[in-house]
């Protein structure tokens, strides 16, 4: 080959290198342009891949962004089962003995502290059964610390009331605005088969006597109780008005799986359920009774903030109880956006009401 030629042929393989990436930019400047139609890339970018919009990790990604969006719910009443162990077997309870554990009490008010700096006006303690742990010191503890220290507007206590004894109510009633007692039934062979029963003592008996403890030590008294197959057709509307509760609050039996429904559940609630209709006919059945309070399962199941035994808010959405992180380690505004707990059922169900007994101007 002649030496011109030599010379020539790199210039020449340069010029059309170059004329192949001037197309390609103009293609690629063209492909940019707003009158171009939508071009494909060949080739996917690296780190990147297409999500389709009606994929799983397109509507997890959406699910994220709404709940940062949304603002988070304000702890104003929440209920604390600080404890899964109970004395009684109630065939429906449905937040049964599956653990033993229970917060050392400095954590346990750490995450009470937190829980007011979020807005909490109302505490309950419940369980289990709050009065087995250390004979009723633990929840008197919390009590005082949350009325004292944390000066919370209502501190209150759901119990079966068979450990209770009135030297608590000396150390501790002053902090107390309100003591809950579950009562299923003014039958007392009742009570038994529903599983409300310890030994020679009686439930109804018991429920007098706690009843006289709350006037003496100025405690707003409570009554709980959950209507099921073998209450249904009870008529308890001269004994309520005798006892003369503040509130009496009448929950339809619930089923909660892994609780008490279900193949790992420790209790089994299906044979207490009852209809809506027959839970609406004991509502008319005591509808002269002032302080009744109703709560059907679509009022209960999304109207309530529970927190368990390691602080962690349940949601019982899709009916089972499922845990969000606990408040002491993401804190109250992280794990209360996995409560399911709906705000406006709440207030609509009547939740927020007089709950301090400053203001309730009872006649102790």
């Amino acid at each position: 080959m002649p030496l011109g030629a030599l010379v020539l042929l790199p210039l020449a393989l340069a010029r059309a290198a170059l004329a192949a990436l001037r197309g390609r930019l103009g293609a690629l400047c063209w492909s940019l342009s707003p009158l171009s139609l939508p071009l494909p890339l060949p080739l996917p970018l690296p780190g990147w891949r297409r999500v389709s919009a009606h994929s799983p990790a397109a509507s997890a990604g959406r699910r994220r962004e709404e709940e940062r969006d949304d603002p988070s719910p304000t702890p104003t009443s929440v209920n604390y089962h600080f404890t899964r162990q109970c004395n009684y077997k109630c065939g429906f309870c449905f937040h049964t003995a599956k653990t033993s554990f229970v917060l050392p009490l400095e954590e346990a008010k750490r995450g009470l502290a937190m829980l007011k700096e979020a807005g909490m006006e109302k505490i309950n303690f419940s369980g289990g059964e709050p009065f087995l742990q250390d004979r009723g010191e633990f929840v008197g503890q919390l009590v005082q610390f949350c009325k004292q220290e944390l000066e919370l507007p209502s501190v209150s206590i759901v119990s079966n009331g068979s450990l209770i004894r009135e030297r608590w109510f000396k150390k501790y009633g002053e902090y107390l605005d309100i003591l809950a007692i579950s009562c299923d039934s003014f039958d007392e062979s009742v009570n038994v088969l529903i599983g409300r029963g310890q030994g020679k003592k009686n439930h109804v008996e018991n429920l007098h006597k706690l009843r006289q403890w709350c006037r003496e030590y100025a405690v707003a008294f409570k009554i709980n109780s959950v209507i099921n197959r073998f209450n249904v057709e009870e008529d308890m509307n001269k004994q309520i008005k005798a006892l003369n509760p503040v509130r009496w609050k009448v929950f339809q039996c619930l089923l909660i799986e892994g609780e008490n429904s279900g193949e790992d559940a420790l209790r089994e609630a299906e044979k207490f359920v009852i209809s809506d209709e027959d839970f609406e006919q004991f509502l008319d059945r005591h509808k002269d009774v002032s302080c009744l309070v109703p709560e059907s399962n679509q009022k209960m199941r999304d109207s309530y903030l529970i927190l368990d035994e390691y602080m962690r808010f349940l949601n019982c959405r899709n009916g089972r109880k499922e845990p969000s992180k606990s408040i002491l380690d993401v804190g109250v505004e992280a794990a209360i956006k996995f409560s399911g707990f709906d705000e406006n059922m709440f207030l609509k169900r009547g939740g927020k009401y007089v709950w301090s007994k400053a203001d309730m101007k009872l006649d102790w």
